[in-house]
């Protein structure tokens, strides 16, 4: 790719505006889950690897719900890139910026959306090529008023950002009208009390509604 191009698979995100960020516990869970998600218009789920089988759950997802990308969230090893990469996800996402992290995502070719909150954050990001950022936390580090700021210098160079941590029905509108955001990723469109009940119904009208709100915000 070119400088300041996104990759297709974020170019795909943006397109939905809409990542949500799940943690499933059992594996029974994901594919009903990723469906329902489709159902009410969500195409992208970042699957977080903080259970045993989060591997099995992305394995299972990618394998059997067509049309869902799905991506890998949580990732902090080197050996972690090379085990999404097998288990089928088509992107990767951490909460900060590891240099080792960083280098195993460009040498094993995987699209990756580190996280950053300062501008040396932004700059380490740049540093290895990766163009689309996870602006994290984002309403504690200041909302889209400090990412305004903070992502200024950098626009020219063609950088986006999922904004994650305090956003929701609420503030949603506000976030994907920015030009700086590429798309909105929320843990509210899979509430794990909804899980545990295997409400799959209720959570397809939660990605409903908030398809809704993103399409009233950029039509």
């Amino acid at each position: 790719m070119k400088e300041g191009e996104v990759h297709p698979v974020f170019q795909r995100l943006g397109e939905c505006g809409l990542v949500s960020v799940v943690m499933i516990d059992s594996p029974s869970h994901a594919v009903p889950l990723a469906r329902a998600l489709l159902a009410g218009g969500i195409s992208a789920m970042e699957l977080t690897l903080r259970s045993d089988r989060a591997l099995k759950c992305l394995r299972r997802i990618a394998a059997e719900v067509q049309g869902m990308i799905v991506g890998a969230g949580t990732i902090l090893s080197e050996e972690q890139v090379g085990e999404v990469l097998e288990a089928g996800a088509a992107f990767g996402v951490a909460p900060g910026t590891n240099k080792n992290v960083l280098q195993a995502a460009r040498d094993q070719g995987l699209p990756f959306a580190p996280g950053i909150a300062t501008p040396s954050d932004i700059e380490l990001a740049l540093d290895f090529d990766c163009r689309v950022l996870k602006f994290f936390p984002a309403e504690a580090m200041g909302g889209l008023g400090y990412l305004g700021n903070v992502a200024s210098p950098y626009r020219h160079l063609g950088v986006r950002y999922i904004p994650l941590g305090g956003v929701g029905p609420d503030n949603l509108v506000s976030y994907i009208s920015s030009p700086d955001v590429l798309a909105v990723g929320g843990s509210w469109l899979a509430p794990r009390d909804l899980l545990e009940k295997e409400d799959w119904g209720a959570i397809e009208q939660l990605a409903r509604q908030a398809v809704e709100l993103v399409k009233g915000a950029t039509e």
